[in-house]
């Protein structure tokens, strides 16, 4: 569904927009997807409403770890956020160790200790990070709007797939241009 309307409680989650992560083969500029982000940040700050970065800094224990590309270990600035990304002082910051920002986390209470009622959601990989973020903002009952713009994955048809098919289930769509104009 195309994005219709933003909660006046609404937070931008930027999933997994680091150093370590943008640099890796996606199918549509890593680049663009920080940059329209950023932009989304700027205009949900202008707005007083929170800007929350999800950075990943381990996988998930167990049978599905797997070594990093390349083997070795990350590089110190691995998690920082991508450049171009401009965070600020004033974003909250969530750590996580799998995909979703919720599982492990404390994004939930940090957002309803701020009334906030519905998520936008950005980053990368449409199909891991950004798409396990959102299936949880709904189960936990928050209304989720997805940047199509805004996020990107190592595979096209993973990608179109959790955009043509899930976000849509989920909640609604929309570009940052369409976001930041019901953002009014």
């Amino acid at each position: 569904m195309t994005a219709t309307t933003l909660d006046p409680k609404t937070a931008l989650v930027v999933v997994d927009l680091q150093k370590g992560i943008v640099g890796l083969p996606t199918v549509h500029p890593a680049e663009d997807v920080v940059a329209r982000s950023a932009e989304l940040a700027a205009a949900f700050r202008a707005k007083g409403l929170p800007v929350v970065l999800v950075r990943a800094v381990a996988a998930a224990p167990g049978r599905t770890e797997r070594p990093m590309r390349g083997g070795g270990r990350p590089a110190a600035d691995w998690a920082d956020p991508a450049d171009g990304l401009g965070a600020e002082e004033s974003d909250l910051v969530v750590v996580k160790r799998v995909w979703g920002a919720f599982h492990g986390t404390d994004l939930d209470l940090l957002l309803r200790r701020l009334g906030i009622t519905q998520t936008v959601v950005t980053g990368i990989a449409t199909s891991k990070g950004v798409e396990s973020t959102a299936r949880a903002a709904h189960e936990h009952g928050y209304h989720v709007t997805v940047a199509t713009d805004a996020v990107t994955d190592m595979d096209e048809a993973t990608h179109r797939n959790s955009v043509e098919r899930i976000f849509p289930a989920l909640g609604e769509t929309g570009t940052t241009e369409e976001i930041i104009e019901l953002l009014g």
